[in-house]
């Protein structure tokens, strides 16, 4: 997958981590959480699953994104308040 893919995966699925956690936050705190899970699913996919995020255009793919951006954005509010 490409550089410009994965910034646009990761904007996106930080988007819909950042809805689904109703928090607040900048387009680049979305890029970086999205981008961030998008690395997490993957590697949570590749160990569980036996593949990671693969393609732009992959459900799978996308499932992994959000699932390791949601986890991301949870740790992130979790330990940030300390």
């Amino acid at each position: 997958m490409s550089f410009i893919a994965w910034i646009i995966m990761g904007l996106i699925a930080g988007a819909i981590a950042h809805a689904i956690l109703k928090v607040e936050g900048t387009w680049l705190a979305n890029l970086i959480c999205g981008v961030a899970g998008g690395v997490v699913g993957g590697f949570i996919g590749s160990i569980f699953f036996g593949h990671g995020v693969n393609g732009l255009f992959s459900p799978f793919s996308w499932l992994l994104c959000i699932g390791g951006s949601v986890l991301v954005l949870w740790a992130y509010g979790r330990f940030a308040k300390r």
